[in-house]
């Protein structure tokens, strides 16, 4: 069963996600800028045992998973990386819901019916 937030709980929760929302999109720009580097390095280490490159990546790897996880561990369900779109279970009018915040924004200002999507997302005060 998932954890539902309020408002107020997912608000406090954002304390913890924003900080290291930063850091996952800081590693993600660093990952995109080396990607055109390390494709070439991916293809020729398969066959060889490794390179150099790739093992540095290793560690933001590492690192992001590691956030990810921090980031899941507080109830809070990632839905895109890539901008940082982050869902809070709730409950409205008896039936569950998403409190719906994307890196960069303010506290939670949108929420969400579970099959609209970030398309469908209303203003807060609606909820």
């Amino acid at each position: 069963m998932p954890q539902y937030f309020t408002l107020q709980e997912a608000n406090e929760a954002l304390k913890t996600v924003r900080p290291l929302m930063d850091e996952i999109q800081a590693i993600r720009e660093k990952i995109l800028a080396n990607q055109p580097e390390a494709w070439p390095a991916i293809e020729k280490s398969a066959g060889n045992g490794g390179n150099k490159a790739l093992s540095r990546m290793v560690d933001d790897f590492e690192k992001l998973d590691s956030l990810i996880h921090q980031i899941l561990d507080t109830g809070a369900q990632i839905k895109d990386i890539n901008i940082g779109l982050l869902d809070f279970s709730a409950m409205r009018d008896g039936r569950e819901v998403y409190l719906c915040w994307k890196y960069g924004e303010g506290d939670i200002a949108f929420w969400h019916d579970l099959d609209a999507g970030y398309a469908g997302r209303q203003p807060i005060d609606s909820f």
